[in-house]
């Protein structure tokens, strides 16, 4: 073409049955009429058929913003023309907003510098544009996967770029959104019950009172830590690979490629990203993202252990602690009529359980980088964004349908209160260590209560009991500290 196509207004979609041919360097591949995708995904989905697990749209939706602000600054700087960055710019838009989402088919297990998806994402585009300018699919004229699509880039670059704009966004936007409303919601529970004394347990043993408060307060307060930790671990992901081309050299790159291009995604993405100041390090490691998984560690920790606390206080409801009771949100057994199970706990520690092993996964395939590349890309994102939407979800439903509305159950709250022994930590520092150890020894072993085995020592009257063993009084402040 020597004159300008004209950009059309034409919906997504190839009305087209059987098949067509494309071409890379290797040679003509038929692909599938209807797909966008050209002859190297074609060849990726035949040697590549391993398992079901595709690689995530959120990657594809990320390499959207990486094309577009590609496009844009090669335009800018003259080395593309605005016709081409237009069409570009117009697929990649779609493909952001996930109306290309069927035409990324590949699956995770693949190379592992992601080049399949990548080029992928350079075949939808060009031929998505070619399309919008009346031009033949498969012709790669007038524009290219590779020359144009993919100027001034590689996949060694790029890949890891789309990885880092996908992981922040997804914490940005899901996860952390999830949590800190989790965090609000135990929290407010949490001063609802701040003057209920219950029994604290230590070793799984009876200890000194606490509220109930109290207790939820510091389950609050991991999830609020864990937050903190989540967000200090975007800062290595704001940095972006993307101008290091291959090795990190930046070669075929424009003088400026680097910091114009990670300027532009940071204006599109309104996220604060910038560019690696050393590339050799952000394409031959994948630390950041090991660093991000470790932060989802962190808090899958603290969940999980909330979780537990939750089904185990719920344990019950004769025959258990039965301290709360947690909604009934199902039948609990097909076989025991009346019974209902803690099970938003359970899916919770199961999360947990997946993304501690999702963490595993990332950090021995960020150990696996060799020389100027960690050619472990797509099991490290498939793995930290399926954590991240989990954790998401599962802090979602476990604030609906299980702590919104979870009860206490006063009576037996207050029953173990007063049957603990431990209470009789408040008469140490009055009549010694010794003495006190003694009384409680004598009430467990004769099956006395504490006043009983107290007044039955000779060292306490009762006026001294009743003004020393006041639970309440035991529970100090709690939120200050004191």
């Amino acid at each position: 073409m020597t004159d300008v196509p004209e950009l059309k207004l034409l919906p997504i979609g190839i009305d087209a049955t059987g098949s067509r041919e494309e071409f890379d360097s290797l040679g003509k591949v038929a692909v599938p009429a209807d797909r966008y995708w050209g002859a190297q995904t074609e060849r990726s989905l035949l040697h590549f058929d391993i398992g079901g697990d595709r690689m995530p749209k959120a990657v594809y939706r990320a390499y959207g913003y990486v094309k577009k602000a590609c496009a844009l600054v090669n335009a800018a700087a003259g080395r593309l023309p605005r016709w081409k960055c237009e069409a570009i710019v117009r697929a990649a838009d779609e493909a952001i907003a996930g109306e290309l989402d069927d035409h990324f088919p590949l699956f995770v297990w693949q190379t592992g510098s992601g080049t399949q998806s990548n080029m992928n994402v350079n075949e939808v585009l060009s031929n998505r544009a070619i399309q919008l300018l009346g031009g033949t699919l498969g012709s790669q004229h007038p524009i290219g996967p590779n020359d144009d699509v993919n100027m001034g880039q590689s996949s060694n670059d790029t890949f890891p770029a789309a990885m880092h704009i996908a992981t922040v966004m997804a914490i940005d936007d899901q996860l952390l959104p999830a949590v800190r409303h989790l965090a609000d919601t135990i929290e407010a529970k949490a001063e609802g019950w701040m003057d209920v004394v219950k029994i604290g347990r230590t070793h799984l043993e009876d200890a000194v009172p606490l509220t109930v408060g109290q207790e939820w307060y510091g389950w609050a307060g991991q999830i609020r830590a864990c937050i903190v930790a989540v967000e200090a671990s975007r800062a290595g992901l704001h940095e972006l690979a993307i101008g290091g081309t291959a090795v990190g050299t930046g070669l075929n790159a424009p003088p400026g490629f680097s910091n114009d291009v990670a300027a532009k995604v940071a204006e599109l993405t309104g996220r604060p990203f910038v560019t690696a100041p050393n590339k050799f390090a952000a394409q031959g490691s994948l630390d950041a993202m090991v660093r991000a998984s470790a932060g989802l560690r962190g808090l899958a920790v603290a969940l999980m252990k909330i979780a537990n606390d939750m089904r185990w206080l719920a344990s019950g409801p004769r025959c258990g602690l039965g301290e709360l009771k947690l909604p009934a949100n199902e039948p609990g057994s097909s076989i025991m009529p009346g019974k209902v199970n803690p099970t938003q706990c359970e899916a919770m520690v199961m999360i947990a359980i997946q993304v501690l092993g999702n963490d595993s996964a990332v950090a021995f395939a960020g150990s696996q980088g060799n020389f100027e590349l960690n050619a472990m890309r797509p099991i490290i994102i498939n793995a930290v964004l399926h954590s991240i939407r989990i954790l998401a979800d599962g802090c979602d439903r476990f604030r609906e349908f299980s702590v919104v509305g979870t009860e206490i159950v006063p009576e037996r709250i207050k029953s173990y209160v007063e049957g603990s022994v431990m209470l009789v930590t408040a008469l140490s520092p009055v009549i010694g260590y010794q003495n006190a150890a003694r009384i409680a020894e004598r009430a467990i072993a004769e099956g006395l209560t504490l006043k009983q085995a107290a007044l039955a020592s000779g060292l306490v009257d009762e006026n001294l009991f009743d003004q020393t063993i006041r639970p309440l009084a035991m529970v100090g402040k709690g939120l200050s500290g004191a």
